[in-house]
């Protein structure tokens, strides 16, 4: 390594994210057999038909596929079906709750970026958590403190990383 290459870059990755995909292909693959055995109990099967229930299941597998979670020093990337989101944590403006059927956290960022992160991968992975409260505190900590909204949502997130965490630990050393 040159001294102009600088030092290397820490990423850290949703660490469930091939489960999501495992368990988005057995959904679709069971939809597809449930679809195939009525065609079958009724007599009606085709190769048209068959096809279009494979085409069902194939757009059932595209939308359960979850995005991809990624963060390094100062960003966080969401890679999802309609492509990437990328959002600087060193220039965040503001984090808010989207609260609804499933919450999310809204990043968004002083160049125009924005991502929605589902909390539970963040509880689940507390090295993109570190990844993300770190850039975040920079653009907290930052002369012209770009973090303008949100501190508070940022704190009970933490909070919920931090017992999720604790729960874990308790539960894998069998304290709990």
């Amino acid at each position: 390594m040159g001294p102009e290459e600088g030092p290397p870059h820490e990423t850290a990755y949703d660490t469930e994210w091939g489960d999501g995909v495992r368990h988005a292909a057995r959904c679709a693959g069971a939809f597809l057999v449930m679809l195939l055995s009525v065609d079958a109990a009724a007599d009606a099967s085709s190769w048209a038909r068959s096809a279009l229930w494979a085409g069902l299941a194939l757009v059932l597998l595209v939308i359960l596929v979850p995005a991809r979670v990624a963060a390094g020093d100062g960003w966080v990337s969401v890679r999802g079906l309609l492509g990437e989101r990328v959002v600087r944590t060193d220039r965040l403006v503001a984090v808010r709750w989207a609260d609804g059927v499933a919450g999310r956290v809204v990043l968004r960022d002083a160049e125009g970026g924005r991502v929605e992160l589902d909390p539970h991968i963040l509880e689940a992975n507390p090295e993109l958590w570190r990844l993300l409260d770190a850039g975040a505190r920079s653009s907290c900590a930052a002369p012209d403190g770009t973090l303008r909204c949100g501190t508070a949502e940022l704190r009970r997130l933490g909070a919920r990383v931090d017992g999720e965490t604790a729960r874990t630990v308790f539960r894998l050393s069998g304290l709990e």
